[in-house]
């Protein structure tokens, strides 16, 4: 301690137990920097997200392109995407539009990204999720 003291600096115990190990340096310091450590490890983690795009079994060409730019965005960040047909009324009678609106998505984004979730019918809904390569 007197040695810290000499140095106008902290003692700070780095490994308690039978035989404590200490160093002498400045403890405000040593704070700011894990600190500033732990700031940048935050910063550079990505958490992926999942993100919802919501189409009708009888989309237009142009709401498809506007909705499949929006995907595109998303697999460029990293983002999951959840693909939902939603079936108003008769068009429960056909189920089959929704599943191949799911597919042409599927087709478009071969190369970017792969199915996670198979499409699957859930009630009035038709679920598929996709996740970049």
């Amino acid at each position: 301690m007197a040695a810290a003291q000499r140095a106008g600096l902290d003692l700070v115990e780095v490994a308690p137990g039978d035989t404590p190990v200490c160093k002498v340096l400045d403890y405000g310091k040593m704070r700011f920097e894990a600190q500033k450590k732990k700031a940048a490890n935050r910063k550079s983690q990505r958490t992926s997200s999942l993100k919802e795009i919501k189409m009708r079994p009888n989309i237009d060409t142009h709401d498809y392109g506007v909705k499949t730019k929006k995907m595109g965005e998303f697999f460029d960040r990293g983002d999951k995407v959840k693909v939902t047909v939603r079936f108003r009324g008769r068009e429960m009678a056909h189920m089959d539009r929704g599943m191949t609106l799911l597919n042409r998505v599927r087709d478009d984004f071969e190369e970017v990204a792969k199915v996670e979730f198979a499409p699957k019918t859930e009630g009035r809904l038709m679920v598929m999720v996709m996740a970049p390569r």
